[in-house]
């Protein structure tokens, strides 16, 4: 399988890091000499990904402008011998960013769907700004060896999945399974943060997933969903359950949350 194209819905506010994220988004905040942000680029560039879809909201722009080109910067660190750094700034010359809005937050799939125009190829990844995945292969590289062995007459999708605390599932979504072996899980449910007694498993869902054309086009039929009237990838998915085939990888390595303050100081000591 040929991975093309990948949608990067960022358009949250990014409430936890008030005050910080009033002016900058909580994507830019650095690990490193790096924002979060290009480590999830880094990811699509690492499977052969060179079209990417931000899905910003009003506000957010700084984020598709780390990545353009700035040829006076860059004549200037050519001038004054910089090449370790030309060549970092280099690495994005050969990538397609294309950026779209999300104008009301009604939720992550009514933000994928705002990508729709974007979307050419039958499959693409979805990666959410907060999760990172470090070990021997990064969440996306660990999901496309897997994706490759599935069969494709219906369609797949693939989660990527964490064995969760129960106590925690409430915090997710959560997989039903069918059956599995030390990784793979083929799905035949999912529950949107259920209550620890009423969890089908504590195979909780997290940031990183490859689907086919047909769950956006679903997401782009659903005018509110069944959370607060947010559209949600997870509802889509549901609706889809029928059509589709639905599986489930458990990621190897360590993941991060740098969606709440406590986890992105963990992100910044164990990856900085």
């Amino acid at each position: 399988m040929s991975l093309t194209q990948a949608i990067l819905p960022v358009a949250g506010f990014g409430t936890r890091f008030l005050p910080w994220t009033k002016v900058v988004p909580k994507e830019l905040l650095p690990i490193g000499n790096q924002p979060i942000i290009a480590l999830l680029v880094d990811e699509c560039l690492s499977v052969g990904i060179r079209d990417i879809c931000f899905v910003i909201s009003k506000g957010k722009e700084a984020i598709p402008d780390f990545f353009k080109t700035d040829a006076v910067l860059e004549a200037e660190l050519e001038k004054r011998g910089k090449s370790h750094l030309l060549e970092e700034l280099s690495r994005y010359h050969e990538v397609n960013f294309t950026t779209v809005y999300q104008k009301n937050m009604r939720g992550d799939g009514d933000a994928i769907a705002q990508a729709r125009d974007f979307v050419t190829s039958d499959t693409m990844a979805i990666l959410f700004g907060d999760d990172l995945i470090h070990g021997k292969e990064n969440g996306l590289q660990q999901l496309v060896k897997a994706y490759g062995a599935l069969e494709k007459d219906k369609n797949p999708a693939l989660l990527c999945l964490q064995d969760v605390p129960k106590e925690l599932v409430r915090k997710y979504g959560i997989v039903d399974i069918e059956k599995s072996d030390e990784r793979l899980k083929k799905v035949k449910g999912l529950v949107e943060k259920p209550k620890p007694e009423d969890a089908p498993s504590t195979f909780g869902i997290v940031g990183k997933y490859i689907i086919s054309k047909i769950v956006i086009d679903q997401l782009q039929k659903m005018d509110e969903g069944s959370h607060g009237g947010e559209v949600r990838l997870i509802d889509a998915l549901i609706q889809l359950m029928k059509e589709i085939d639905i599986y489930g990888y458990v990621f190897e390595g360590e993941r991060f949350d740098t969606g709440t303050p406590e986890g992105y100081k963990e992100a910044v000591k164990a990856l900085g």
